[in-house]
C-alpha cells in the first residue's frame, strides 16, 4: 500500500509538471488580454472530468490492452461521451458571454491531459521496472498528454467561435479517439510517439490563431502596442 502511495504521488507531481509546461507558450504570451478567472476555474472541473475519463481509461482500455487485449468499442464510447461534456461545458453562459470558448477549452484541455497522464504513468511505474526506456516515456506521456488535450479542446472551442456546433464535436471525438490509441498504444510500441509528435508541432502553430480570437478586440490593439514596443526595445538593446 506504501509502495501504491509513493508511485502515485510520483505520478501525480509528474503530470503537474506536464500541465505546468503546457501551460507556458500560447497562454503565457497572451496572459492578462483573456478571460484568465474562467481559465483557471476550468482547471478545476478539467481535474474531475480528467480524473473519471482517466480512470474510465485505464480500467476499461490501458490494461486490458497491457494484458495482451483492447476493446476498441470501448474507446468509442468513452472519447464521444468526452466530446459531448466538453461541449457543453463550452457552452455555459459564463464562458459565451465572454468568448473565451479556446482559452477555456485550452485550460479544461491541460486539467483533463494531465490526469490521463497520472493514470498512465502510476500503471506503468506499478507494473514495470524503472529504466531508460520506461523514463522516456513517461517523460513524453507528462507532457504530450495535456499539451495534445489542451490543443484538441483549444480547438473546439474555436470552432464555436465560428458558429460550428455539432460536427466540432465529431471532429473532437475522433481527434481523441486517435490520441488516446495512440497514447496507450506509445507504451508498448515507442515507435508510436514519431506518428504523434509531428501533428502537435504543426497543430501548435494553429493554436495562437485560436488563442488570438478568443482575446477581445480592445485588447488586442494594446497587445500590439505592448509587443511592437517590446520589440523596438530588444532591438535598441542589440545595438
Amino acid at each position: 500500500m506504501a509502495s501504491d502511495l509513493m508511485l502515485f504521488q510520483i505520478a501525480s507531481i509528474t503530470a503537474l509538471i506536464g500541465m505546468g509546461l503546457g501551460w507556458r507558450g500560447v497562454m503565457t504570451r497572451y496572459s492578462g488580454f483573456y478571460d484568465l478567472p474562467t481559465a483557471w476555474s476550468m482547471m478545476f472541473w478539467g481535474i474531475l472530468l480528467g480524473g473519471v475519463y482517466g480512470s474510465m481509461g485505464d480500467s476499461s482500455l490501458l490494461l486490458p490492452y497491457l494484458e495482451g487485449k483492447f476493446l476498441p468499442y470501448l474507446n468509442l464510447v468513452i472519447c464521444l461521451i468526452l466530446a459531448v461534456i466538453v461541449h457543453l461545458i463550452l457552452r455555459t453562459k459564463k464562458v459565451r458571454r465572454t468568448g473565451s470558448q479556446p482559452t477555456t477549452g485550452w485550460a479544461l484541455g491541460l486539467a483533463v491531459g494531465g490526469m490521463v497522464a497520472m493514470f498512465v504513468i502510476f500503471r506503468l511505474l506499478q507494473i514495470y521496472d524503472l529504466d531508460l526506456t520506461l523514463g522516456s516515456t513517461i517523460l513524453l506521456v507528462a507532457i504530450i498528454s495535456p499539451r495534445a488535450h489542451a490543443l484538441i479542446f483549444c480547438r473546439h472551442g474555436y470552432g464555436m467561435l465560428l458558429g460550428k456546433r455539432w460536427g466540432i464535436v465529431l471532429k473532437t471525438f475522433f481527434w481523441e479517439c486517435l490520441l488516446i490509441t495512440s497514447l496507450y498504444t506509445a507504451v508498448k510500441n515507442p515507435i508510436i510517439w514519431i506518428f504523434v509528435i509531428p501533428p502537435l508541432l504543426l497543430a501548435e502553430k494553429s493554436a495562437h490563431n485560436w488563442v488570438w480570437a478568443a482575446v477581445p478586440k480592445p485588447a488586442r490593439r494594446r497587445l500590439r502596442r505592448i509587443w511592437s514596443d517590446a520589440s523596438r526595445t530588444n532591438t535598441k538593446e542589440e545595438e
